[in-house]
C-alpha cells in the first residue's frame, strides 16, 4: 500500500463511472470499485427517458458507461468495499482484497432496495419474493402475481409484469399512484392489469413457494389474493454505511448533505448519485450522471488548482 491515489471512486453505477471518465479527462490518478456494475441501472428492463436513446436496455446502457470508463484505461474494480478511514492525513479504503490509500474520495454507493419488513417476505425471497422484475420475470409466465407499490418504479414492473404475467395486482396504499403520467395511461390501458388503492399487505404466505398475499382490508369481498409472485416496489434506501463510519452528515431520510458542488461534511470527500441530497433528490440516471461529472470536477479543483 505504497501508492497513493489522487482520488478513489466507490460505485460502479451511473454517478460513479461518468465520475471516473470526468476524472481520467482531468489526468487524476484514480481507482473505481463497483461489485455491481450498473447497480440498479442494470436491472431495469427499458429506459425511456435517457437523450438520444427513444428506448434502451438498461444493462446496454451501462455497458456503454462502463466502456467509456475503461476506454481511458481505468479498469473497474469488482471488488466490495469493506472499510473506508482516514489515515495519516490520507483516506484509506479497504476491499475484500486489499487496502488503498487516496488523497480524496468520491462515494456513489446508489441506493438499496428498501423491504417491507413483513411477515413472509424474507422467508419467501428467491420462491416468488423478487425485487428485479427485469431478473426475474419470465419465471411467472402465465401465472398471477402482485406489484406492491405506488411510484414509478412500480407502475414499470407492472407494465413489464404484463407481458410475462396472465394477471398483474398493483398494490398502493395510497389513494392515487405517484408515478409519471405516461406510466398511468400504458397502465389504464392494459387490460391484464388491475390497482388496488388504499391498501396495503401485511403478510406473504405459501408453503414451499409464495401462494397468496394478506390484505389489511377486504379488496372484492376478499382479504387476500392468490398469486404465485409478489414484487416488492416501495422504494430505496441510500447505501451510506461507510459513509456513516467517517462521520458523514445525513439528512432525515439518510441522504449524504451534499453542497452545489457535491462536497460533503467531511474535507476531501465528494457524493454522487442516489445516495444525495442533490438535484432536488430527483432520482435519475442522467442526475446521477451529472452528479458524477460534478464531483469530479469539484475533486480536481481541490487537487490542482489549489
Amino acid at each position: 500500500m505504497d501508492k497513493i491515489y489522487d482520488l478513489i471512486i466507490i460505485g460502479a453505477g451511473p454517478a460513479g463511472l461518468v465520475a471516473s471518465i470526468y476524472a481520467s479527462r482531468y489526468r487524476l490518478d484514480h481507482l473505481i470499485f463497483g461489485a455491481q456494475q450498473g447497480g440498479q441501472m442494470s436491472e431495469i428492463a427499458d429506459i425511456e427517458n435517457w437523450p438520444g436513446d427513444v428506448i434502451v436496455v438498461g444493462r446496454d446502457l451501462i455497458s456503454r458507461f462502463v466502456a467509456h470508463a475503461e476506454s481511458y484505461g481505468i479498469k473497474v474494480k469488482n471488488e466490495s468495499v469493506i472499510l473506508i478511514k482516514k489515515a495519516d492525513g490520507f483516506f484509506e479504503v479497504e476491499t475484500s482484497r486489499g487496502k488503498y490509500q487516496a488523497k480524496s474520495l468520491i462515494l456513489a454507493m446508489g441506493a438499496e432496495y428498501r423491504k417491507m419488513n413483513i411477515p413472509g417476505e424474507k422467508e419467501y425471497i428467491g420462491k416468488g419474493v423478487s425485487y428485479c422484475a427485469t431478473c426475474d420475470a419470465p419465471f411467472f409466465r402465465d401465472k398471477t402475481v402482485a406489484v406492491i407499490g405506488g411510484g414509478n418504479s412500480a407502475a414499470v414492473v407492472a407494465i413489464e409484469m404484463s407481458d410475462y404475467a396472465q394477471k398483474t395486482y398493483l398494490i398502493n396504499k395510497g389513494e392515487k399512484m405517484n408515478a409519471e403520467p405516461i406510466w398511468l395511461e400504458k397502465i389504464h390501458s392494459s387490460p391484464n392489469i388491475e390497482i388496488i388503492k388504499n391498501t396495503g399487505v401485511i403478510e406473504i404466505r405459501g408453503n414451499e413457494k409464495v401462494e397468496k398475499i394478506i390484505l389489511d382490508k377486504e379488496y372484492d369481498s376478499r382479504g387476500e389474493i392468490a398469486v404465485g409472485g409478489v414484487f416488492i416496489e416501495v422504494g430505496s434506501e441510500p447505501g451510506v454505511q461507510l459513509a456513516k463510519k467517517l462521520g458523514m452528515e445525513t439528512d432525515d431520510g439518510n441522504y449524504i448533505k451534499v453542497n452545489s458542488d457535491m462536497s460533503t461534511s467531511v474535507s476531501g470527500v465528494f457524493a454522487a448519485g442516489d445516495i444525495t441530497t442533490g438535484s432536488n433528490k430527483f432520482r435519475q440516471i442522467l442526475t446521477a450522471a451529472a452528479e458524477g461529472a460534478i464531483a469530479a470536477n469539484s475533486a480536481y479543483k481541490m487537487l490542482k488548482l489549489k
